[in-house]
């Protein structure tokens, strides 16, 4: 395997946390996403027994860096936490794989031998920043937008779309809307189950929110999970496009949340004396077609399973980010995936996608799923805007 073959250090994660999802204009609509990532922050502090002065940067993905998110995320939430001012931070924008993308910045920093203990962590309030705020705001302004005279020129009239490239998925790998809907059924059904046995309650940061009336409440649950969920209530949903098959129950939904991991070296490990969670043991990223888009977990996958050394049989559970239904499903077929391993505890249909902080959050969850199954090797994946991809194989320990 490409690590041990070049005697690369190790990178073990010894602390993940997450905040429950809420939905657009929930019960996180009062928290100001600063003050949500310094929660988080504080929380791995806590969980990890790690002295706040020995970690050297915080890397924090987030997608809608305008308004309260802009500026640096990563740092205001620094100065937002109990680290030191002295501590720094980065934000991370790989669109929906921008805190996975953090996990691997993290580990590569600490097994170059360059730091030894880094927080990986994201944030989105798509309550406070809505989703495409970075664009609308300049482009109603006057001042444009992100495509190019050169990227016209290589892409002739193409508006790059994550919904058309969702349906172009949906029909490439011959999906139905019943299938879709089935899918997404069972993503609320198991995101239902794993709450109401408590599964949940290891990874969750529990927070203050408000209700609907805007009195004090605990939020301590995803808040988008719909337990009374049939395959009735799923068909009854209208499509986002005539002549589709996606609807906005197959789709991802508007979340607010905040997730990390904290991630350091084998020195590290024996100095703040605790049991590592897991160990990263490969991490791929690929770029892939920009106009289909959400397909690039499948060569990513490919890759990062040729390059380990694995097949797919070796892994114990995945999460794969459910943006919209047909791209974990589209990744099942291609990858010949077991789905009974497939996001066992329910996905982001269910439990919502906070953009830059799902990456941090899924493997969170990953985590505490297999230490409740007794697995030993997780992989995550998800699609990302503009046809990229990370792919992260942890070991846990």
């Amino acid at each position: 395997m490409s690590e041990r073959r070049y005697h690369m250090a190790e990178a073990y994660i010894v602390a993940a946390s997450r905040t429950a999802g809420g939905r657009k204009g929930g019960r996180l609509r009062n928290w100001h996403p600063v003050d949500l990532a310094g929660a988080v922050i504080d929380d791995l502090l806590d969980r990890s027994g790690a002295d706040p002065a020995l970690i050297e940067d915080v890397i924090m993905g987030c997608v809608g860096q305008a308004g309260e998110q802009s500026l640096n995320v990563a740092h205001n939430a620094v100065l937002a936490s109990r680290l030191p001012q002295s501590t720094p931070g980065v934000s991370i924008d790989r669109q929906c794989g921008s805190s996975q993308q953090s996990i691997h910045f993290a580990a590569q920093a600490v097994m170059s031998g360059m730091q030894d203990v880094v927080i990986a962590a994201g944030v989105e309030s798509m309550s406070r920043v809505p989703m495409g705020m970075p664009v609308a705001l300049p482009a109603t302004n006057g001042f444009g937008l992100p495509k190019s005279p050169r990227m016209e020129a290589r892409f002739p009239g193409v508006t790059f779309s994550q919904f058309t490239g969702a349906e172009m998925i949906a029909k490439k790998y011959g999906l139905s809307r019943e299938q879709l809907d089935e899918f997404g059924y069972n993503s609320h059904r198991k995101a239902a189950a794993t709450t109401q046995a408590g599964a949940f309650r290891d990874e969750i940061l529990v927070l203050d929110g408000v209700d609907k009336d805007g009195a004090p409440v605990v939020h301590d649950t995803d808040e988008g999970i719909r337990y009374d969920a049939s395959p009735e209530s799923m068909a009854a949903v209208r499509l986002l496009q005539e002549g589709g098959s996606i609807t906005a129950a197959t789709a991802s939904q508007i979340c607010d949340g905040a997730s990390g991991v904290m991630i350091v070296s084998e020195k590290a490990l024996k100095d703040l004396g605790v049991a590592p969670l897991a160990r990263i043991h490969h991490m791929t990223l690929v770029g892939h077609d920009p106009v289909i888009m959400l397909e690039a977990p499948i060569p990513a996958t490919q890759r990062a399973l040729q390059r380990a050394g694995m097949s797919i049989d070796d892994i114990d559970l995945y999460e794969v980010n459910e943006a919209f239904a047909p791209v974990p499903m589209a990744w099942l077929q291609a990858i010949g995936a077991d789905p009974e391993k497939l996001n066992v505890n329910g996905g982001a249909i269910a439990l919502g996608h906070p953009l830059g902080a799902s990456g941090t959050k899924l493997m969170s969850t990953l985590l505490n799923a297999l230490k409740a199954r007794g697995g030993r090797y997780g992989l995550q994946t998800m699609c990302e805007g503009g046809g990229l991809a990370n792919v992260t194989i942890v070991e846990r320990l």
